[in-house]
């Protein structure tokens, strides 16, 4: 039998990440980051996802929208996609979401392989619910959801073993997305939007971000102290965001960006939610530190809402100035995976892999193990 793979790519997914958006929800959003200097994200890991379908080619159907929606990587990749519908270049919208989802159900695809975030994965929902498998490419800024593989290479290899017949069973996960312009505020409020059916694999399948427990406050404290007894007066610590980096701040009287990056220097605010240039900018005054928390219930370290720290600022430093911090229920709920880096240069990621030390208390370290 011959698989049947639909495709949909949002060519505006990610957009904003880098450029400090925090989000790329709205054409004015998407407007400024243009201007910002984004760069679009989600087709190059497309690609990525496709070379992994390699061999299944000689069999394998394709069907996509057309250009940037999915056509042109599924090309760059040797593909020859059947190709339906029709789009705005440069001007695509939820609704050319809505309305390939839909024909490629009707059409009979055994699998939707999707680049965006978690609100393609609601227009997934919308489209087609549970009615058939869906499973996403990693490339938003803000990846809630547990419908999405680790990584793009995870993705098309989980994609080619469904198809292929490897993996027949199917796991119904939670969607969920913020409101972006609360979570530029500061405001991190999930939503449940519906469920979609994923292609069962723990190992190349995100888990969905769990919140930290709210009585943890002690224990932040004690990592918030440890790190500012270690700093050195002539770095910059760039601090990525979350709840569990918030005390560093606070306990020096500063206020924290809570859900963007922040810069010290001297336990002095430098800048505050720094974006990409920004930060880069600071790497060619300063030597820096990085200081970041993995995402609960997902272990990400980078990749995932920190996108302003690029391989860019990674590749100005070492894997010995990074201070990972996390509370030991947050590592527990790992259950043995492994902290996880998906910055979307490969070469970053291998260099960032092996096992680190986690700040988890004062004075309190375990050795864990990174992964991409």
């Amino acid at each position: 039998m011959t698989p049947r793979l639909g495709l949909i790519v949002n060519p505006i997914a990610g957009l904003g990440g880098r450029v400090g958006l925090k989000g790329s929800d709205g054409a004015e959003v998407q407007a400024l980051a243009r201007r910002l200097g984004a760069q679009p994200l989600a087709q190059d890991r497309a690609v990525e996802a496709l070379r992994r379908l390699e061999p299944l080619r000689p069999s394998l159907t394709v069907l996509t929208y057309p250009g940037e929606m999915g056509e042109l990587a599924a090309r760059e990749c040797g593909l020859a996609p059947l190709v339906f519908g029709t789009i705005t270049p440069g001007a695509t919208t939820p609704e050319d979401t809505l309305a390939a989802a839909a024909e490629m159900r009707r059409r009979g695809v055994d699998l939707i392989l999707f680049a965006g975030g978690d609100g393609t994965a609601r227009d997934l929902v919308r489209a087609v619910g549970d009615s058939l498998p869906v499973l996403g490419i990693p490339a938003g800024v803000k990846i809630l959801s547990a419908a999405f593989a680790t990584s793009p290479n995870a993705a098309g290899d989980l994609a080619q073993a469904y198809l292929a017949g490897q993996i027949q069973r199917l796991r119904e996960v939670e969607v969920l997305d913020l409101d972006e312009d609360a979570y530029r505020l500061g405001r991190v409020s999930p939503r449940l939007f519906g469920s979609l059916r994923v292609p069962d694999s723990r190992r190349q399948l995100q888990g969905r971000k769990c919140p930290s427990a709210p009585d943890e406050r002690g224990r932040l404290l004690a990592i918030a102290q440890d790190v500012i007894d270690q700093m050195d007066d002539d770095v910059a610590y760039i601090i990525g965001p979350g709840t569990t980096t918030r005390p560093i701040l606070t306990t020096l009287g500063l206020e924290k960006t809570l859900v963007g990056v922040d810069v010290l220097l001297r336990r002095r605010l430098l800048m505050a939610d720094a974006n990409e240039a920004s930060l880069l900018a600071v790497t060619r005054e300063h030597p820096i530190r990085l200081v970041v928390t993995p995402i609960g219930g997902q272990g990400f370290v980078f990749g995932r809402g920190n996108l302003q720290i690029s391989p860019a600022v990674l590749r100005s430093t070492d894997r010995e100035n990074l201070l990972i911090v996390s509370t030991p229920e947050k590592i527990h709920g790992l259950r043995g995976r492994p902290l996880l880096v998906d910055t979307g240069d490969p070469e970053v990621d291998r260099d960032l892999c092996g096992y680190v030390r986690v700040i988890t208390g004062y004075n309190e370290r375990v050795i864990y193990r990174v992964a991409s």
